[in-house]
């Protein structure tokens, strides 16, 4: 991932160092066939969640990587509990890896959300910067669209007909709005990079993700979560849906570490 980007790699270890795990963590590195210009690595003590974030902010990072488990169940699986809770926390733009392998696998296809928010326009822009980082040939992005929006009754053909005639005006609302926030990305990022409009009703979170996984995208760009309130003590959030059980790996912007 940081040889695409041009990036410095920081490893943190969390735990105990021992020759045995140095030894074994210097092995794996010096077995990657692709090697970025910088790498250093780091071993602290600690709570994982607590230790991760604080790393975060130590060392200025822009994007942590974390492994994660397509399902959460009942038991809270160590790994997948871990980065849901950083992802929730995390002041940088944070990406989960369900599918390693020592062989890159292309990325064919990156969806990415399409909401009406203040983030979206930096969300998108870092879709079609990882487009090229990765040689995507192709960008969906979703506008997902409140069924409550149409919020008509269907018991005849008429109220079948004013219901689809909703439907179609705010997919054709949405889709403009998204074609101009593409319009004012600058020339260079979006040169060879095929993007579709997409738009979708349901709710939101859920259906990004279930589409996602529909169309077997290899990466989902998500907006990171807006500010919280009281109520969202209670009602699950969008990227909850997301994190809860992930359709393929995940990038999640946050465009407040340069704001």
């Amino acid at each position: 991932m940081a040889f695409f980007f041009d990036a410095e790699l920081t490893f943190v270890h969390v735990g105990e160092k021992t020759p045995e795990k140095e030894t074994r963590f210097e092995g794996l590195l010096h077995s990657c066939t692709i090697q970025p210009k910088k790498i250093s690595i780091h071993w602290k003590q600690g709570k994982p969640i607590q230790t991760l974030l604080q790393a975060c902010d130590d060392f200025e990072v822009d994007l942590l990587l974390l492994g994660a488990l397509k399902r959460e169940n009942v038991l809270k699986f160590y790994l997948g509990s871990i980065a849901r809770k950083i992802t929730r926390r995390a002041k940088c733009s944070v990406m989960l890896l369900i599918n390693p392998s020592v062989e890159r696998h292309p990325c064919e296809h990156i969806v990415v959300n399409g909401f009406d928010s203040p983030q979206t326009k930096d969300t998108i822009e870092a879709a079609f910067i990882v487009a090229k980082a990765f040689g995507t040939p192709k960008i969906t992005l979703v506008e997902e669209i409140s069924r409550s929006k149409v919020a008509v009754s269907v018991d005849d053909d008429r109220s079948l007909r004013k219901a689809t005639l909703r439907k179609e005006r705010l997919r054709r609302q949405e889709q403009t709005r998204v074609r101009d926030v593409v319009k004012k990305l600058p020339a260079e990022i979006k040169k060879d990079v095929n993007w579709v409009t997409q738009s979708i009703f349901g709710r939101r979170g859920y259906s990004i993700g279930h589409y996602a996984r529909i169309v077997r995208s290899d990466l989902l760009i998500m907006n990171a979560q807006e500010n919280s309130s009281f109520f969202d003590r209670f009602f699950t959030r969008d990227l909850d849906h997301i994190l809860a059980e992930l359709p393929t790996d995940v990038l999640i912007v946050n465009s407040k570490k340069h704001a």
